[in-house]
């Protein structure tokens, strides 16, 4: 039924060109003919009336419609071409049993005929364009391609018209999969997806050995675009993509049965609230020292992993202090530590106050040691060195508030073997606003196994 409508379309277009081409000119000729001799009829009337001038008319009316519908003749039966680009290919093979390699998505076809069949072929082809491999076993094949044609009077060509294609054993292999989150940034900087519990453990993937070997990973594209009213809680997932990954990074086209999963993403906002801790940085003028650190904020709360959230304890806010002679504020940009995904204030105030340096000696400071591997035992054998005294410059308000125990002198042994060794002795910066020194600078130690 659709072919009888085409055609009656055709040919109802053809009778269209006929009448703008043919009808109407002539209606205009004699037309003109009328006009030309308006003014006497009795005349025109008497030359359409003779024999000789209806001959001659009809003779010009003739040669007329001749030149006319020959040229449309030449026109219609004229050989020309027409190309359809950008054709699917459908393959026809079992897909259970085998995976096919060089298999072109897409052809082009060359149509050759008049241009009537061309505009037939154009509006009834079903432009199928087939790969048969029916019967073919693994191994490597040349294949011709087949169109399926519409009119037999129509010559057409295929781009390209053979193809070699591999046709490999399917295989299939059992694999664990994880998941990746798509646009993370997007989720709100206090929130973050904590945990992923997919319906399942395992995918089975199908394809050649040789895909299936370069298969690193597979897992699931959660993208938070797709999470509906994304706030804390669990939040169910449905019909979630799989794909298959190699060791680059790169996507692998490889089957995967299911291709979907459903999956609770779990979302949370973790926090911790932490001090800030303002490091002077540099050298005060000369007999000065710092009095007090006065700051609008002492302490914020940081968002972030639980894993990243457990390794910071405080945030170190950097002072220059070098030269200063007098009292200076600070408006600072708190830095976000790495890892932490949000930080409730972003800016701080500090007023530096200044005062006098005066110094005091602390005495029978225990000197410990720090950093030694756990199957060796330091030991100091002079008794006299088993302490030091220690040097503290500061403001004097600040130095006699220093309780003596908070002051701690130790040796870094770090990387440190059996032996006997002079070694640096350090003092813990315990109150920044003061400066530590020891009286004595080395000690000797004995290092021992347990």
């Amino acid at each position: 039924m659709k072919i009888r409508h085409k055609i009656k379309y055709f040919f109802l277009g053809l009778f269209k060109r006929i009448d703008k081409y043919i009808i109407v000119p002539i209606t205009k000729l004699f037309v003109s003919f009328k006009k030309i001799f308006i003014k006497d009829n009795r005349s025109f009337e008497k030359l359409i009336n003779k024999k000789s001038s209806l001959l001659i008319i009809s003779l010009i009316l003739s040669l007329i419609i001749f030149i006319l519908v020959d040229t449309e003749s030449i026109a219609i039966q004229e050989t020309n071409a027409e190309v359809l680009y950008n054709q699917q290919v459908a393959v026809n093979y079992n897909e259970e049993a085998y995976v096919l390699e060089g298999v072109p998505e897409k052809v082009d076809i060359t149509l050759i005929g008049r241009s009537s069949d061309l505009y037939l072929a154009k509006q009834i082809a079903s432009n199928e364009v087939t790969l048969d491999l029916t019967g073919l076993k693994p191994g490597t094949h040349k294949v011709n391609l087949k169109y399926t044609k519409a009119l037999e009077t129509i010559t057409y060509k295929l781009d390209p018209s053979v193809v070699t294609i591999t046709i490999y054993p399917k295989v299939s292999e059992a694999r664990t999969i994880s998941y990746d989150v798509l646009n993370s940034e997007k989720l709100d900087s206090k929130l973050l997806i904590s945990e992923v519990g997919i319906d399942r453990d395992e995918v089975i993937v199908k394809g050649s050995q040789d895909t299936i070997d370069k298969v690193s990973s597979v897992k699931v594209l959660i993208d938070v675009d797709n999470i509906v009213d994304p706030t804390v809680g669990t939040k169910e997932a449905v019909n979630l993509p799989l794909v298959a990954y190699d060791q680059k990074g790169q996507i692998i086209n490889i089957e995967i049965v299911p291709s979907k999963v459903n999956a609770q993403i779990e979302i949370a906002s973790p926090k911790k609230e932490v001090p800030l801790i303002f490091m002077p940085k540099g050298e005060l003028s000369f007999g000065k020292a710092i009095a007090e650190f006065d700051s609008n904020l002492n302490q914020l709360e940081i968002y972030g992993p639980e894993e990243v959230l457990a390794k910071i304890n405080s945030i170190e806010i950097p002072l220059d202090v070098e030269g200063l002679k007098e009292n200076k504020t600070y408006n600072l940009t708190i830095k976000k530590p790495l890892g932490v995904k949000y930080i409730t204030e972003n800016v701080v105030n500090v007023n530096l106050v200044l005062g006098d340096e005066v110094s005091k000696e602390f005495s029978n400071i225990s000197i410990s040691g720090q950093n030694l591997s756990t199957n060796l035992v330091p030991n100091i054998k002079n008794l006299d060195e088993r302490t030091v005294t220690v040097i503290v410059k500061g403001v004097e308000s600040v130095i006699n508030a220093i309780d003596p125990t908070t002051i701690k002198a130790y040796v870094d042994l770090k990387g440190y073997t059996k032996g006997t060794y002079d070694v640096d002795i350090q003092i813990e910066k315990s109150d920044l606003r003061l400066n530590y020194m020891p009286k004595t600078k080395r000690v000797t130690i004995t290092i021992t196994e347990k």
